[in-house]
């Protein structure tokens, strides 16, 4: 195993692996995204307080979930590129910043729009919803710093020591509902006990999780590649892939 994962830090190998994993992740992202849509739309009964704006719910709250599962992806794998200076895991950080930054812009569009009918408002500053703006921004400054610097693996460091303080406000949005009292409704899926949520809501929203997070994977892997290339251009390998390509 080890093993493996010690090889797949070779530019060369990754592209090649990162080329066929992104397809089958794009297939699972569609097998599960498809149908757990039409689940959420026409199948899933609606909730008896939110009426039909709970529908929200299944992109709301895969975006919300992925927003955090991206930047602690980004984090980890910009101190692993950072501390065993491994281009691979900087080049999946770099790459994951823009995706992450996405997923956090839509959780907070469709909060808001989830907001208006149940809060009467589009937005309040409300511990859940202030400490995903910050996350929001992290991204947004971990793209702005690195793109201001010139120099690769400066910019690397200095980005991974951004994503490494930004990971702290990562337990204050999963917990903010526990810690403070706010609007936001407290955890229903992720507890310890069974999830106060139907099977007929928890299937489409579990489905379109794993969606978000295999296109995710599928996004990413794709934009790693692109990065290796620009990173590894003046290498025989990547001249050779020209090459053919030309052919």
């Amino acid at each position: 195993m080890w093993n493996w994962i010690h090889r797949l830090a070779s530019p060369k190998r990754f592209y090649h692996f990162a080329g066929s994993a992104s397809r089958w992740f794009g297939i699972a992202a569609l097998l599960f995204g498809l149908p757990g849509l039409y689940l959420a739309l026409f199948n899933s009964p609606p909730d008896y307080q939110q009426g039909e704006s709970v529908r929200i719910m299944y992109v709301h709250v895969p975006a919300a979930w992925l927003s955090m599962f991206v930047y602690v992806n980004m984090a980890v794998a910009a101190t692993v590129g950072m501390v065993w200076r491994i281009k691979v895991a900087s080049a999946v950080a770099h790459a994951s910043a823009p995706i992450g930054a996405w997923f956090t812009f839509l959780a907070l569009a469709t909060g808001s729009l989830w907001g208006k009918p149940m809060w009467g408002t589009w937005w309040i500053w409300d511990a859940r919803l202030t400490s995903e703006l910050i996350l929001l921004f992290l991204y947004l400054g971990y793209i702005a710093l690195h793109n201001a610097i010139e120099d690769r693996d400066t910019a690397a460091r200095a980005t991974a020591v951004l994503a490494l303080v930004g990971v702290v406000n990562i337990p204050i949005i999963h917990y903010s509902v526990e810690w403070w009292n706010t609007l936001h409704q407290g955890a229903t899926v992720t507890k310890l006990d069974r999830p106060s949520i139907h099977w007929s809501m928890l299937v489409p929203l579990l489905m379109m999780a794993i969606s978000f997070t295999t296109l995710y994977a599928a996004v990413v892997l794709r934009r790693v590649r692109c990065e290796i290339l620009d990173r590894e251009r003046r290498s025989g390998w990547v001249r050779e892939l020209a090459g053919k390509a030309d052919v």
